[in-house]
Parts: C-alpha cells; structure tokens; sequence
C-alpha cells in the first residue's frame, strides 16, 4: 500500500474512503426504514442532513448555493418539516455533493489548505476536518439504526481497505 505524498493526497484518499462509505451505508437502509422516525425525524431527514451539511461546509458555507429542491429548515434536525425526499432524489444529491467536492480536491495544493476561503473565518483544512467528524457521526448514527434493526453491519472502508469492485456485500 502507497501511503500519501503530501497532507492533500491524505484528505483526498480519506474523503474518497469517506464518501465510499456513506454511499454503501445510504445502500444498506432497507425500504421499510427510509420514512420510519429516528429523534423524531424520517431517515431520509438524516441522510439530507449529512449530505446538506458536506454539501455547505466542505469548501466554503459562505459561497454556498441551496440545491433546487430545498425548503426551509429541510436540513434541520430540530425543526419538523413537511414533504418526503426520495432515495433516488438523495442518491442524485449525493453523486452531485462527491463530483463537487473530487473537483475541489482536484485543485487544491497543501499550501492552500490553511488558507481561509473567501469571507470564510476558518481554513479550507478546518472546513475539511469538521466535516470529516460530521459524516463520521452520522454515518456511525444512522448504521447503528441499522444494526439494533436489522443486525446487518454496512460495510465502511478502513485505512487500509481496497476499495470493493463489481458485486460485493453491501454488509461486513
């Protein structure tokens, strides 16, 4: 196994490990859980709020656009919202945040990651950092939802895994 070069091959190789994971974790809820209540809010409220979230905060949540389909308080996990979001619509939300953020990461040199963005208070490697610790919790939050229900354990990558081809297991 090569290991990382510079700090930015090492956030790309953990984003893209990251991103894996979340992507095989959405896979693995099972349909009959997709609308059932978790802290008194639908699944799919949890999963746009991961992807909301990585979607504003990984490159620069000053410089950030809604996506079409946004309401009000949509992303938020205190606030009761009406309406219901599709595994397709959040699987498309998704590949649209990865290709957004494997562009930016495309681009971005180690020198710049402790600069801040523009009008933004924190340094790209602090927006990239938090956003890590977020998608860390709630793809933990919502394969826990997964393993007391259906006693499945969704597959993640580790440091260390080859990245699955073809069929595999959506579970460990």
């Amino acid at each position: 196994m090569n290991f990382a070069a510079s700090y930015i091959d090492a956030v790309k190789d953990q984003t893209n490990r990251t991103l894996w994971s979340l992507n095989n974790v959405i896979d693995s809820i099972p349909d009959a859980y997709w609308d059932k209540l978790y802290c008194d809010m639908p699944l799919w409220k949890h999963i746009y709020h991961t992807l909301h979230s990585l979607d504003m905060w990984y490159i620069n949540p000053l410089s950030y656009v809604e996506p079409e389909f946004h309401t009000e308080g949509l992303n938020d996990l205190d606030i009761a919202t009406n309406g219901y979001l599709s595994r397709a619509l959040l699987k498309d939300y998704y590949n649209k945040v990865k290709e957004k953020i494997t562009v930016y990461l495309q681009n971005l040199k180690d020198e710049k990651l402790l600069e801040c963005p523009d009008k933004c208070p924190y340094t790209r490697f602090h927006l990239i950092l938090a956003q890590h610790r977020h998608l860390d919790m709630h793809i933990g939050m919502i394969m826990g939802y997964i393993i007391a229900g259906e006693n499945l354990w969704p597959r993640i990558l580790g440091l260390q895994s080859e990245f699955p081809e073809g069929d595999y297991s959506l579970y460990f």
